[in-house]
């Protein structure tokens, strides 16, 4: 149960765009349209899954301190907590390479509107952000790493697909203002959205 309520509360209330503002960039500029929202949505969810347990076994079983008394009890002195940074975005990268040469082959429509995109997933602060949260919260198990995880890249999915939902209707609908149109629009439909997931903070999970 406890996982399951840490699973809705990610989604929800500790989402990572209206209550993190994390990875805002590639959220802002893909944000056109619902198509290419929605692949690059699924991308980081799949990296938040996968990255997350990855990250938290490692940080279980290797860099916190007297982590490495399983290899020997000589080691229980043993602190690489300092490299935990390095190791985290170093997984990130490598999974980051695994999912664009999958997109690339299976998918190269998504691939070819994503561009750019797709590779800088690597310096994405959500993904970064997603096992630095694990990292600070100390996380007991690898269940509660899987759906913290899954959470937050659902959350990030439907952040990102409802703004660029919105957006389409608003490019389509409305006579925006010249100096709003873009990326101030945007801020705006952001925040205005974020204002509204506030509301889910009352409820009691």
């Amino acid at each position: 149960m406890e996982n399951l309520n840490l699973f809705i509360r990610s989604i929800f209330i500790d989402n990572m765009i209206f209550a993190y503002f994390l990875g805002m960039c590639s959220f802002i500029a893909v944000s056109k349209n619902v198509k290419t929202a929605f692949g690059l949505g699924i991308a980081v969810t799949c990296m938040l899954t996968l990255t997350l347990p990855i990250n938290w076994m490692l940080e279980t079983y290797v860099l916190r301190e007297g982590a490495l008394v399983w290899l020997n009890p000589d080691f229980a002195d043993v602190d690489l907590s300092f490299l935990s940074l390095i190791v985290f975005i170093a997984v990130i990268a490598s999974l980051t390479q695994l999912v664009e040469m999958i997109v690339e082959k299976y998918v190269p429509a998504l691939y070819a509107s994503l561009g750019i995109f797709l590779p800088l997933i690597a310096v994405n602060c959500a993904i970064l952000g997603g096992s630095l949260f694990m990292q600070q919260r100390g996380f007991e198990n690898l269940g509660t790493a899987v759906c913290a995880g899954a959470g937050w890249g659902i959350g990030w999915l439907l952040a990102i697909t409802a703004v660029a939902a919105v957006r389409e209707r608003v490019a389509q609908y409305s006579n925006v203002p010249a100096s709003l149109r873009g990326v101030g629009i945007t801020f705006i439909i952001t925040a205005l959205m974020g204002i509204a997931f506030m509301s889910f903070l009352g409820i009691k999970i």
